[in-house]
């Protein structure tokens, strides 16, 4: 398996964390919508290595189609083909209050938006003249000296984040591969997400093979107790975060775990951040994350995703596992044995 690991979102610091992913041996790095801006970081990487690099994920909502095309156009030429468009959604609340954008139904919005950034990018490359009109975006201007011209490494890829089956199955209708989100577990992936790619690749008149699927893992690793400790406390506080979110519910309710969910979301509006971690149990954690030595969650990655994907996602949520134990995580992942196992 590929492995991408979390770029430093600090445009101060990405060379030196895209220098660190490539002295792990890390095939490639992404960037998530955090404290900084999305797109900056993987600049710098673009220019200090030759990482595969993207937004896990860009938050669609608040951009123009128009905008998110040109920096994804200019980030493809810049690192010579090595980048890819990964759009997702956000909750209502941080779209109308934190970016002031209006809100939109997020399925219907993102997978238009997604088809609006691919009809920009085939009137740059000639393919046809933009006549882009849909429920939410109109595109239809591009007068030559406003037009960029054929990419030399061609239009990069552009992805979805998706949970539930809607968005899943949209996804699997509009785009080029589909970002699993990491709050999940084997049976959610199972019952929910693969019958919503088979719909949504049904719709589209495409197969599996052609539909890269890029599962994201919350990764708790160490070698002894107490860097474990750390590590799962640290994945623990991101479960606690993930599960407080009505739309994330699901995935607790596959587990028999939904009544959690409502203290959760209590105690997150008090700002009881305490009090959610200790409602997330280790079983949680080792069921929506994976836990142990690298070798043994590398095991568990390849059991998981090994027949549905080629490339992982890892995240080290709130804890700092040292770069040798990365190290041999990314080397037990490239290893044949963590490929080709069914999930389960």
């Amino acid at each position: 398996m590929k492995v991408h690991v979390a770029l430093e979102g600090d445009p101060a610091l990405a060379a030196a964390s895209a220098q660190e992913a490539v002295s792990i041996g890390a095939d490639g790095a992404f960037t998530f919508e955090g404290q900084y801006d999305v797109m900056l970081p993987l600049l710098v990487a673009a220019q200090e290595t030759d990482l595969e690099l993207m937004t896990n994920v860009a938050i669609a909502g608040p951009r123009s189609p128009l905008h998110l095309a040109h920096a994804a156009y200019d980030l493809q030429a810049y690192s010579r083909g090595r980048f890819r468009l990964g759009l997702g959604s956000q909750i209502r609340p941080h779209i109308e209050n934190r970016y002031g954008a209006v809100w939109h139904p997020p399925a219907k919005f993102l997978g238009e938006t997604v088809r609006a950034v691919k009809a920009i990018f085939a009137a740059w490359e000639g393919q046809s003249p933009l006549d882009f009109r849909g429920e939410f975006h109109t595109h239809t201007l591009m007068p030559p000296n406003f037009n960029p011209g054929p990419n030399p490494f061609g239009p990069p890829p552009v992805l979805m984040g998706a949970l539930g089956p809607i968005m899943t199955r949209t996804a699997a209708e509009v785009a080029d591969g589909l970002l699993v989100m990491p709050f999940n577990t084997v049976r959610h992936f199972t019952d929910r997400t693969l019958p919503a790619i088979e719909e949504g690749l049904r719709r589209s008149d495409r197969t599996m093979a052609q539909f890269p699927i890029i599962p994201q893992m919350m990764v708790a690793v160490g070698h002894t107790d107490q860097q474990l400790r750390a590590a799962v406390d640290g994945v623990a506080f991101l479960i606690a975060f993930y599960g407080s979110t009505p739309a994330y519910r699901p995935v607790l309710d596959a587990e028999g775990w939904g009544g959690a969910h409502h203290e959760l979301n209590r105690l997150s509006k008090i700002g009881d951040f305490a009090g959610m971690r200790a409602l997330i149990t280790d079983e949680m954690v080792e069921r929506i994350g994976v836990v142990g030595s690298p070798s043994e969650c590398a095991a568990e990655i390849g059991r998981r995703f090994g027949d549905v994907a080629d490339e992982v996602c890892c995240y080290f949520p709130a804890y700092e596992p040292d770069a040798a134990t990365v190290a041999a995580l990314v080397q037990e992942l490239h290893a044949p044995q963590a490929a080709k196992h069914p999930p389960q």
